[in-house]
């Protein structure tokens, strides 16, 4: 035996063992898939870009930072943070001076990009200057001067109006009556699909509401310009403008200064690759050692033979290894080809729900499917290294005697690292009941992992307890197929708990993803109907003109109107060096906090409304716990511009999950968005006839619903996380339990030899399936349970909300999944043996 090939020994064991092989290929082929799908859509967050089209022709600009940064701790624990603005940070147009005088700049344009409304229709305004790169072109008249306007075709025909007339156009200044001093034939470089209309370079940043401010400068190189020369002409941009502020972009660099979602894009493909990655990785990781070690478990007697015979340890060990090597690299490049599928769907839905600009591609490498292929025979090694230790140094006498009895006790590390992992999760659960907000739910996602770990090792000794406790369940039955199911469990723990383990993370996960969800949307809705008195809500896809408000106040009837400005602060939050920027919705109101209370009820805890103005701030009770701040106390939080600012708290309410979480006056919120026009009108009492004229008219039930149904729209993420790490989970459950009956063949055909009809075994084990499905579920919902309480009551400020029916449907497929993976394996090995 001492020149036996051990991978001579894995062929013939993948030759003559191909059921617990097949299941070990499984296994590795769906981490794979899992791992490669969020690794591609990982690299292509990592190096998402957008081709520039409005600056294609400007061969360097300068904007500012669409960032904003968090600076924490000193030293060598020093550390900064980046979120993307919720609007377009900018960057004063004197700067274009500056950036003219560079070596090889040709002309140096600020350029400027904001709404104007036409008739209550939507309007692009532009800088006339911004012409010279987007190749906008004067169809007849002039070019316009303070007080007149250049329309394209789309804006005259809706204006009704020609070169020499007057239109009526409202801004952010208010409304203003301009001179048409030309038509003109919009640019490759103007994106607008609607409208668009161009003022002079010295009135539109009045215009758009940031006097001396703009979007970026657009710096154009002399013609033939060499990419030597662009480079020059960048560097010497970036050094006359040293100080500024301003970041200089080239080449696709300038594509992100004009498309602002592609920020937010790499966010969120990062999310998802890297946050989901990591934990649908670590579920691979746990389902595939488990598999593995149930694959190389029911191989004991082999193994034991070949000790018995004279094979040495380390024969065995390579002989393992060498199985690794033989099925998972073929496993795992054929996982990767779902994989890359999966990817290209999640990517495609990101799209349709506009989280990623059209213009950005899916990136597909090697660098993921190497990393997936990697993960699997890493995986494999480890764990089968782990499960052949003990055939492996078991003395040779000894060998068939322990392999024919299932060990009682699981290894003493193994033992330690579980009740570890028990403790710490305990540990974290009650850090999240004590914590707030943001800080409650990430304690809380340690639960879960922390939970999941110590099941994964103290599984047998779990399963031998569920098999107690069910077992008398079992036996008070009476029938014979229930008390065989009990009696095997009890001695079969280690095969039980590789049936287990799925079942509880499929559970657990798809839990907590769903339920947290469900939750949100649950109090988000139920304040939201509350909060909202208003009798009617006035809302125009194009924005509200400024005397929208004074005209529904003068309508018949009316008691209040209020407009609100809704938009995104970010707000620091966390403890300690362990801060970040939260992303907080806000809204700008007009009027009194009296006025405001009239048609909106955001449930004050603390403070009084009357106080909101400038400077000063009213805030949800459960941002304010995260960001640490009281009644009296400053809150710190960027604008969406990313302007920093202190204002002072002066009221705390309890309603910011389905209203706003920050209330401020709109004066100060509208010098800080691109659209300063107020997006909704709340009107206590009148008619919605008289309120007609100023856009669509709801109830405020109407527009509870639409609100719920947007917020409900956003939930596919959840979801489909829940889906995928749930489906992942309980596929591996029923790989490990088709596994476990064809290993049986011996053991069922036994049972047919001493008298036991083929109905009574398939009883027994439809038995020993629902004993694993409920042990499966009790233990996935308690962990699921552990995690949501202290989640949702910090993010909510109430306990988890919990659809029956969902949670049913569930239950009811892991005990399908169970039940159809026992049942279809078994009635073909017992078709085999009455053949």
């Amino acid at each position: 035996m001492s020149r036996l090939a051990p991978n001579g020994l894995a062929r013939a064991a993948v030759r003559f063992r191909p059921a617990s092989f097949a299941g070990t290929f499984v296994a590795l082929m769906m981490a794979a898939l899992i791992v490669s799908a969020c690794g591609i859509l990982l690299e292509t967050g990592a190096r998402a870009s957008v081709p520039a089209q409005r600056y294609a022709r400007a061969q360097v600009v300068a904007a500012a930072d669409q960032y904003a940064r968090l600076v924490t701790g000193s030293g060598d624990s020093r550390s900064e943070s980046a979120s993307p603005l919720p609007d377009t940070a900018r960057v004063d147009t004197a700067l274009a001076g500056k950036a003219v005088r560079a070596p090889g700049a040709r002309a140096a344009v600020p350029d400027f990009t904001f709404p104007v409304l036409l008739n209550d229709d939507a309007l692009t305004g532009h800088g006339w200057g911004s012409h010279a790169f987007t190749g906008a072109a004067l169809t007849s008249g002039a070019a316009p001067r303070t007080g007149e306007v250049v329309l394209d075709g789309a804006a005259a025909r809706a204006a009704k109006a020609g070169v020499g007339d007057t239109v009526t156009l409202e801004t952010a200044t208010g409304r203003a009556v301009f001179r048409v001093s030309g038509l003109a034939k919009a640019g490759s470089g103007d994106r607008t699909a609607g409208a668009t209309g161009w003022f002079t370079d010295g009135q539109s940043p009045t215009l758009a509401g940031h006097p001396g401010k703009a979007d970026a400068i657009a710096v154009l190189a002399g013609e033939g310009a060499s990419p030597a020369d662009t480079a020059a002409l960048a560097a010497g941009v970036k050094k006359a403008l040293a100080g500024s502020g301003a970041e200089v972009r080239t080449g696709a660099g300038r594509g992100a200064v004009e498309d602002h979602g592609l920020a937010y894009a790499r966010e969120t493909l990062t999310g998802l690759g890297g946050s989901f990655g990591g934990i649908a990785a670590l579920v691979a990781v746990f389902t595939m050692s488990g598999t593995i070690a149930l694959s190389v478990a029911q191989r004991a007697r082999e193994f034991a033979l070949l000790r018995a015979v004279g094979a040495t340890p380390r024969q065995i060990r390579r002989a393992v290894a060498s199985e690794a090597l033989l099925i998972a690299p073929l496993a795992g490049i054929i996982g990767c080809l779902p994989g890359i599928g999966l990817a290209h769907w999640w990517f495609a839905q990101l799209k349709d729900r506009g989280a990623v600009p059209d213009a950005v591609d899916l990136r597909v490498s090697w660098i993921p499917l190497v990393v997936a292929v990697g993960i699997g025979l890493l995986t494999a090694l480890v764990a089968g290294w782990a499960a052949g230790r003990r055939p492996a140094r078991t003395k040779p006498g000894q060998a068939l005697t322990e392999a024919s009895v299932e060990r009682l006790r699981p290894g003493v590390i193994r033992t330690v690292l579980g009740l570890g992992a028990l403790v710490g999760g305990s540990f974290l659960t009650v850090v999240a009941a004590r914590s707030a907000g943001d800080d409650s739910a990430n304690a809380a996602l340690g639960v879960v992992m922390l939970f999941m770990l110590a099941v994964a090792l103290l599984g047998p000794l779990v399963a031998r307890l569920c098999a107690a406790l069910s077992g008398l369940a079992l036996d008070a039955h009476g029938a014979a197929p229930a008390a065989l199911a009990a009696a095997n469990s009890r001695t079969s723990a280690r095969r039980l708990a590789s049936a287990i383990t799925p079942i509880v993370l499929a559970m657990a996960f798809a839990s907590t993803l769903s339920f947290m969800h469900t939750s949100e949307t649950h109090v988000a809705a139920r304040q939201l109907r509350a909060g909202v008195t208003a009798d009617h809500v006035v809302t125009h896809p194009a924005g509200l003109p400024a005397d929208a408000i004074g005209r529904a106040s003068r309508a018949p009837g009316v008691d209040a109107a209020v407009g609100l400005l809704e938009t995104q602060v970010l707000v620091p939050v966390g403890s300690g060096g362990d801060r970040w920027l939260q992303g907080s919705s806000v809204q700008g109101v007009t009027g009194s906090g009296a006025q405001l209370a009239q048609v909106q009820d955001l449930d004050v805890r603390g403070g009084s409304l009357d106080r909101v103005g400038r400077g000063r701030v009213a805030v949800d009770r459960l941002l304010a716990a995260s960001a640490g701040a009281g009644v009296g106390d400053r809150l710190v939080m960027y604008l969406p511009d990313g302007t920093r600012t202190s204002p002072e708290v002066v009221a705390v309410y309890g309603r910011g999950l389905g209203l706003p979480s920050v209330t401020m006056d709109q004066v100060s919120l509208a010098r800080h968005v691109t659209s300063g026009f107020t997006t909704t009108l709340l009107v206590r009492g009148g008619d919605a006839k008289a309120l007609a004229p100023l856009g669509t008219v709801t109830g405020a039930s109407g527009y509870a619903v639409e609100r719920t149904t947007d917020r409900a729209l956003n939930a596919w993420a959840n979801y489909t996380m829940a889906g995928v790490l749930g489906g992942f989970a309980a596929l591996a459950a029923a790989n490990t339990l088709v596994m476990t009956v064809l290993d049986r063949r011996r053991e069922l055909g036994m049972l047919r030899l001493v008298g036991a009809t083929r109905r009574q075994v398939m009883a027994m084990l439809r038995w020993e399936g629902l004993l694993v499905a409920v042990a499966g579920i009790v233990l996935g919902t308690a962990i699921a349970a552990a995690t949501l309480i202290p989640m949702t009551r910090g993010l909510t400020g109430e306990a988890p909300h919990v659809p029956p029916l969902v949670y049913g449907a569930f239950a009811a497929a892991a005990v399908g999944i169970t039940l159809l993976a026992v049942t279809l394996p078994a009635r073909a090995v017992l078709r085999e043996r009455r053949g």
